[in-house]
């Protein structure tokens, strides 16, 4: 096309043989940018789900370990989530990485000892305080 262009004097060219994009090429061009980018961003967004579920599924696992790991050392569950912190089960409470809160964790009771009714049941696991649905279609505070 430029090749054209250049081979042609100024002077022998009117303005309809002046070579160029026309109005369609154009728009099918941008549809097609369009249709690529947004198909880029739904890939994007899914990814950062993804991402971020495994996160919660890791944080979960840890947490749980250290609670069984609490239980076997001392017989007893953890009183709350912040024993294990202060007891050196944790560094620290990780955030949930959809609520972006430490504090909003589940922690689920024991059940009462039949043998001490009156003792304090202990925390014998940990789900997520979110209410949001993952990409299974499950519901993360299931997890």
């Amino acid at each position: 096309m430029w090749r054209r262009f250049l081979n042609y004097p100024m002077t022998q060219l009117s303005n309809s043989q002046i070579p160029g994009w026309t109005l369609i090429e154009l728009l099918v061009v941008l549809s097609i940018i369009v249709v690529l980018a947004s198909i880029g961003l739904a890939q994007y967004r899914n990814s950062v789900v993804y991402a971020s579920e495994a996160v919660l599924k890791q944080d979960l696992t840890m947490m749980r370990d250290a609670i069984d790991q609490y239980y076997a050392d001392k017989g007893q569950y953890p009183s709350s989530l912040e024993a294990l912190v202060t007891d050196g089960y944790l560094r620290k409470i990780p955030d949930d990485p959809f609520t972006k809160s430490a504090t909003n964790w589940l922690p689920i009771p024991a059940e009462p000892d039949p043998n001490n009714p009156t003792a304090q049941p202990g925390v014998y696991d940990v789900k997520s305080g979110s209410d949001r649905l993952a990409l299974d279609g499950s519901k993360y505070a299931e997890w």
